[in-house]
């Protein structure tokens, strides 16, 4: 294949997984969360993701049970329900590994935020886009994304700067669902510790 018309076809792909996304206001999938930071044992985690624009998410943990991860366009938080602990952060000050799924809350374009773009067949009609982020500043140095039919984001795989690994699939993705806007502000559990990070 010669290389404009490799070109040509990476970049139908890249828009029709923007025209998707862009277009979606409010997104729920299941996910598997795979986290393998170096040289330590892999982690699995799995749950329901919703997502509601402008910059809101919710993720509610099946396992392990009660964990629960929320944006709610200003802050992020995460409790963790086995120390009974709450910590908030700063949405822009966060160097959460979660940060490249954050396009989905926004207007994706994947030329403004990534460079190398490069995409190959994975099988079962799916490709597998390559990338690396424009900026140097971010806390990964590549992230790679496989895209099925319908232009629909199968799986995104984070590798940090730290060679720590993350690697989210989603599964039954409901585009536009009905979500209430209370899913997405935290209230800190009777008796849970609340640990604020100010940088």
């Amino acid at each position: 294949m010669s290389a404009f018309a490799a070109d040509a076809q990476l970049n139908a792909l890249l828009k029709g997984v923007e025209a998707r996304y862009n277009k979606a206001k409010t997104l729920q999938v299941l996910f598997h969360e795979d986290y393998t930071p170096l040289g330590r044992p892999r982690r699995s985690e799995s749950g329901t993701l919703q997502l509601r624009k402008p910059l809101k998410m919710r993720w509610d943990y099946d396992q392990p049970k009660g964990k629960l991860f929320i944006c709610d366009g200003k802050y992020m938080w995460l409790y963790s329900p086995a120390e009974n602990r709450a910590e908030k952060m700063k949405l822009q000050e966060s160097d959460d590994m979660r940060a490249p799924l954050a396009f989905l809350l926004g207007k994706l374009n994947f030329e403004k935020e990534f460079r190398n773009l490069q995409a190959k067949p994975e099988g079962a009609g799916s490709q597998r886009i390559t990338a690396e982020p424009k900026t140097d500043n971010l806390p990964y140095s590549a992230v790679e994304f496989v895209v099925g039919p319908e232009s629909r984001i199968q799986m995104v795989k984070v590798t940090g700067f730290d060679r720590a690994v993350i690697e989210f699939r989603f599964e039954d993705e409901k585009v536009d669902p009905p979500l209430d806007a209370k899913l997405f502000t935290f209230q800190v559990p009777k008796g849970a510790e609340l640990v604020q990070e100010d940088r």
